[in-house]
Order: structure tokens, then C-alpha cells, then sequence
């Protein structure tokens, strides 16, 4: 078999089509971007205003942890689900139901409940995000060549940065001057203004002819294959990737989950400093994914293998985080402290977007968006599993802080592990080279 040609004549667009094309294709980042910081400003609130709901619904801090992990658990089966279905459906109107289903699951937390049905709400909450990072992802790499997804990749992840970093000030205010139930009805607004402008500005992938014709013109062998599934999630890259996900959200949803909580009931800040606190992770994470996506991106122009622009890159911010994390359990509290508080939780952030842009560099379109929806349903697990670790450490320590330390250096060291292995393992070039041979594609 033969490798068709990645352009042809007719396929080129004019100036002024690539002109509108490009337009078109960041309208949509920019929307998606917005998505993800509702999503990721939803996560957050019940981080802002865990000592008002552990109150509320008098719950211990096992049982906080009980209820922050719930939200991952149809995480993964949402993430697969939809994943699978951008095979047959137009990734927009995924979008669509995923954004319905978000405001349907948000708008019951406007009203004081009981423990139960917080707990349903966030499960059934959890199956509406699981699939949105990489439903996400999937779409911004339909829109744009593989030499340009870093920086559009990257703006997506800063999304989920963003979001928190615009809710932690706002929503602790709004929680603190009414309720953590008028926080969520301020995102359910929010959620039904952000569908109305997708319904009107959102538009469907292009053919993937029409991305290749805003490209440079490439080399036909670094251009992914079609190939079985049990093949593709077998290849170094994939699985690296899993493992730099994986350690990488355990990262993350402590982040959400727990950090503010650990910065006023561990560390002793009150409410209001820890609401400032709180944005200096997300404040640098925003940054540093644009950046590390536009780097990945000049340096592969640049002709830098992308086992080091992908791999590398990706794999040495979490180990940076990892170790930033372990480093600052064991010294006092401080500024010195806080900065590398804001290199661990940011730095993994960072760490995504490069990942997952070297998944595009080895997994064909269609079969892109099943393979991403399984590695969010892979690292979904540490969402289940890190809040529930760190509130039984919490309540099992003899003060708050020690529990808090004890966690979150666990934690640090696993990252700087899976940072590694990681590093190893994700090399685009030789397994897109592996995938032809196995499929039976010619050089």
C-alpha cells in the first residue's frame, strides 16, 4: 500500500479563504476555551466553599473527600462514551448536550439539599465533564495543521486555569456575601449565556482536506495512519502519555479539590487571602500552557524531534511539579512556600497540552477522538482516588497539617516517578514509524 499524497491543487485555499478559515478556526478555541473555564470554575466552588458545606451538610473531611471523588465517577464512562461517538456525531452537537446536561446538574445546587443529593448532582455532573477536555482537544486539532495545535491546544488548557482564576476572587465573594448556593446559580447563568453564543457562533469540523490546505507542505510519512485501536494504545507514546496524565490530574484535582482548604485550615490563612492565594497557580498555569504549547510548536517548526518538543517537554514539567510539590511540605510557611505551591499545581497544568498534541502526532483524526476519550477515562481514576487519600490522611493525621504534608508529599514523589517514565516512553516519530509497519503501510 501507498501513502496518499497529505495536499492537493484543488484542495488550496486562497488568501482570503485562509484568511476566514483561520478566523473561523480560533472563534471556536476561543469559545472552547470559554467552555472549559465554566467547567473548570464549577470544579472549584466546592473548593472555595468547602468549610461552608462541610458545615451545612455536617460532614467530616472523609466524607468531603467522599463527595469530591464522586464526581469522577462516571468521569470515565463519559469520557469513553463520548469519545466513541465522535465517530458518528458531529462533535458540535456533543458539545451542545454536554453543555445542556452541565446546566440541568448545576441548577438543583441553587437550593439548600441534603448529602445525597449534592452527591448525585456531582456524579451525574462528572459524566458531563469526563469527555470535555478532550472533546475539546479533539475539535481545536479538526481546525488546525499538526505544526500549529500546540498554541490553540494550549489555549484550551489555560482554560482551566482561567476558570478558577476568575472564580476564586468572584464566587468566594459571592459565597461569602450569600451562599455557596448562589455561587452555582451564578454559573448556571453563565452556562446558558455561553450556549446560546455557541448556537450561534459554533460551527462543525471542516474536512480534513481543508485543515492539510492551510498547512506547509509535509513530509507524507509523519502523517498518522489508520489503524486498530489494540494497536494504537499500544505504541510508547499513547501509554506515556497516560501515565503523564494520570500523575498529572492526581496533581490537579488537589488542586481543586483540596487547596483551598489546605491553605486556611492547614497553613491558616483566612478566607479572603487564601481567595488571593489561590490564583497564583492558576495565574501561572494559563500562562505557562499557552507558552509551553507555542514552544512545542516553534520548536518542531524548527525541526526539533518531537520525542524532545513532546516527550521531553511534557515529562520534565511533571517532574517539576512533582518535586516542587514534595519540597514544599517540608518547609515553613512563607513566600518561599508559596512559590513552589504555584510551580506545583501549574507546571503539570502546562504539561497537558504538549501531551496531548503528541497524541494528534501519532493517531489518525478518525480515530483521535475515541483514543483521547480513553485517556481522560484512564486518568479519571486519579481523580476518584486522590481525594479520597488526602481526607483520610487528613482526619488519620494527629493535626490537620501533618495530614495535608503527609499527602501532599506522597503525592510529589509519584509525580516525579510517572514524570520519568514518561519522558521515556512518548517518541511520535518511532511509533508513527511502528504503526505503519504493523498496519502494513509502505515508507
Amino acid at each position: 500500500m501507498t501513502m496518499p499524497t497529505t495536499e492537493r491543487p484543488d484542495e488550496r485555499l486562497t488568501a482570503p479563504g485562509q484568511t476566514a478559515f483561520r478566523r473561523r478556526a480560533w472563534t471556536i478555541t476561543i469559545l472552547l476555551l470559554v467552555f472549559m473555564l465554566l467547567n473548570f470554575a464549577d470544579k472549584a466552588v466546592v473548593g472555595f466553599a468547602g468549610v461552608q458545606i462541610m458545615d451545612d451538610l455536617d460532614i467530616s473531611a472523609s466524607k468531603f473527600g467522599l463527595l469530591q471523588s464522586a464526581f469522577f465517577w462516571l468521569f470515565a464512562v463519559g469520557a469513553i462514551t463520548i469519545g466513541a461517538l465522535t465517530s458518528w456525531i458531529d462533535a458540535r452537537w456533543l458539545v451542545t448536550g454536554l453543555m445542556l446536561i452541565w446546566v440541568l446538574t448545576m441548577a438543583p445546587l441553587m437550593w439548600p439539599l441534603g448529602f445525597t443529593a449534592v452527591l448525585v448532582c456531582r456524579i451525574a455532573l462528572g459524566f458531563a465533564e469526563g469527555p470535555a477536555y478532550a472533546l475539546c482537544t479533539h475539535i481545536v486539532h479538526s481546525w488546525f495543521p499538526p505544526e500549529k495545535r500546540g498554541l490553540p491546544a494550549g489555549v484550551i488548557t489555560a482554560g482551566a486555569s482561567i476558570g478558577p482564576l476568575i472564580a476564586a476572587p468572584l464566587l468566594t465573594w459571592v459565597i461569602v456575601t450569600w451562599s455557596w448556593h448562589a455561587a452555582f446559580g451564578v454559573l448556571t447563568v453563565a452556562g446558558l449565556l455561553w450556549l446560546a453564543a455557541w448556537l450561534i457562533l459554533g460551527r462543525s469540523a471542516p474536512p480534513e482536506g481543508s485543515v492539510l490546505a492551510t498547512s506547509v507542505v509535509v513530509d507524507p510519512d509523519t502523517v498518522p495512519v489508520e489503524a486498530p485501536l489494540r494497536v494504537i494504545l499500544t505504541t510508547g507514546t499513547v501509554i506515556g502519555t497516560a501515565l503523564l496524565t494520570f500523575f498529572a490530574y492526581w496533581s490537579t484535582t488537589l488542586k481543586v479539590a483540596w487547596l483551598p482548604l489546605f491553605l486556611s485550615q492547614g497553613l491558616g490563612y483566612d478566607a479572603v487571602t487564601s481567595s488571593r492565594l489561590i490564583t497564583f497557580p492558576y495565574a501561572v498555569a494559563a500562562v505557562a500552557a499557552v507558552g509551553a504549547g507555542l514552544a512545542s510548536n516553534r520548536l518542531t517548526a524548527r525541526g526539533v524531534s518531537r520525542r524532545i518538543t513532546r516527550g521531553y517537554f511534557a515529562g520534565g514539567l511533571v517532574v517539576l511539579a512533582g518535586l516542587s510539590m514534595y519540597l514544599f511540605t517540608v518547609i515553613d510557611r512563607g513566600a518561599l512556600q508559596m512559590v513552589f505551591i504555584t510551580l506545583a499545581f501549574s507546571m503539570n497544568s502546562a504539561a497537558y497540552a504538549v501531551a496531548f498534541v503528541a497524541i494528534g502526532d501519532v493517531v489518525h483524526p478518525k480515530r483521535r477522538g475515541t483514543v483521547l476519550g480513553c485517556l481522560v477515562a484512564f486518568y479519571s481514576m486519579a481523580g476518584v482516588l486522590a481525594p479520597l487519600l488526602l481526607g483520610y490522611l487528613v482526619d488519620a493525621a494527629p493535626d490537620a497539617i501533618t495530614g495535608y504534608n503527609n499527602g501532599f508529599a506522597v503525592t510529589g514523589l509519584m509525580m516525579a516517578v510517572g514524570g520519568v517514565l514518561s519522558l521515556l516512553l512518548v517518541r511520535p516519530e518511532r511509533d508513527l514509524v511502528r504503526i505503519r509497519e504493523r498496519v502494513g503501510v509502505a515508507r
